[in-house]
């Protein structure tokens, strides 16, 4: 067992000159930083995990300066004891950048799966092989953007599709409309998702439009932290209504809500929310409610497979999120996760979390590197 200790841990923050994109009006286009957390045990097994974070003018350091009040206690720990050294972890570092905790316990899930030789997703309960897809677009330039882009996607074999949009409400279900006079009746699904910008006001007209023009769901109508909001808004429309997902991640206020009925049902992302460690429990708390769990898969490769195989470890998510345009979410990645014909995305192969990094692609673009032995 000695050989499973943990004997050196390196962080890499990588930020690739990729194509940059904004998700709302007044946004600049973003920065879009992949922290990788590489473990290596005694032994020499390598578990990796890969954190995005998005800011404005530059790549974001926060989430590394934030792991180096956390690493050195795990040095000689064993990669088992996950759920002893995730409640270690929530007090090491204040503030703490939640993708800090989310990396490190990936890390460890990946760590334990490759020891078992098993793919991630069948040692977290192993539901299925593969799921639908649905294609996740940037804020483009205007409806006939829209449109032709969603005929493109159709054509790649999509068969759901979620906009980011300019998240105000005129132009937007301007789109929206442009979007059904065109594929009406297409049997394509379609979200909207506004970033947490509407007020209540807009939230509610924009609701009621979606809700007749089937919308599969209206995600982050409000800021996240609007609970009265959320359920005000559920009261009033037939669209399902689900948050952003990015800031209410501690799984007793998500409780909270559930009962409350502020949303129809949960969003998370694996690494903002912690890690699989409590990302589980979210997934058994919606089952117990009858609730899915559309997990966000924006960011680079190892962030979208750790979405990927928490979804496919339980049967209570409908769809993987697809960035696209692809190129600029797979840098670093040799065997990039693609949508294929049929509207469906497929487990990685390998043990852990299936992803082959480009090494020298990763160094090529580092910014910011340290190591904790």
């Amino acid at each position: 067992m000695k050989d499973l200790e943990i004997d050196r841990i390196e962080v890499i923050v990588v930020g690739p000159e990729t194509q940059r994109y904004a998700w709302a009006q007044g946004m600049a286009e973003q920065f879009m930083t992949n922290t990788m957390l590489k473990v290596t045990t005694r032994g020499g097994l390598v578990g990796v995990a890969g954190a995005p974070s998005f800011s404005s003018y530059d790549f974001d350091r926060s989430v590394a300066e934030t792991l180096r009040g956390m690493l050195p206690p795990l040095i000689g720990q064993s990669p088992a004891d996950r759920e002893a050294l995730w409640r270690r972890c929530l007090t090491f570092t204040l503030p703490q950048a939640p993708q800090a905790h989310s990396l490190i316990d990936v890390a460890l899930w990946d760590l334990a799966a490759k020891a078992a030789g098993l793919p991630l997703y069948r040692m977290l309960g192993g539901a299925r092989s593969k799921i639908l897809s649905y294609a996740s677009t940037p804020m483009l330039a205007n409806a006939g953007a829209y449109v032709d882009f969603v005929d493109k996607l159709k054509e790649e074999g999509f068969q759901a599709i979620k906009f980011h949009c300019w998240c105000r409400l005129q132009p937007d279900m301007e789109m929206v409309r442009a979007i059904a006079k065109r594929f009406g009746g297409s049997g394509l699904a379609f979200m909207l998702d506004v970033e947490q910008r509407y007020d209540r006001a807009s939230a509610l007209s924009a609701g009621k439009q979606l809700s007749d023009l089937g919308y599969r769901w209206f995600e982050a109508p409000l800021d996240d932290f609007d609970l009265e909001g959320y359920r005000f808004l559920r009261q009033r429309v037939d669209v399902p209504i689900i948050a952003a997902g990015n800031s209410v991640t501690d799984i007793r206020i998500i409780e909270f809500a559930v009962n409350a009925g502020c949303w129809s049902d949960l969003r998370i992302d694996v690494m903002q929310s912690g890690g699989f460690t409590p990302a589980r429990k979210v997934m058994g708390l919606a089952a117990a409610h009858d609730m899915t769990v559309e997990l966000q898969c924006w960011g680079y490769t190892l962030t979208q497979a750790a979405n990927l195989h928490l979804m496919l470890a339980y049967e209570n998510c409908t769809y993987f999120e697809q960035p696209a345009p692809y190129p600029a979410f797979e840098y670093g990645s040799l065997n990039a996760i693609r949508t294929d014909k049929e509207g469906f995305v497929h487990a990685p192969p390998g043990p852990g979390l299936g992803v082959e990094v480009d090494w020298p692609a990763v160094e090529k673009a580092t910014v910011m590197r340290y190591e904790v032995r």
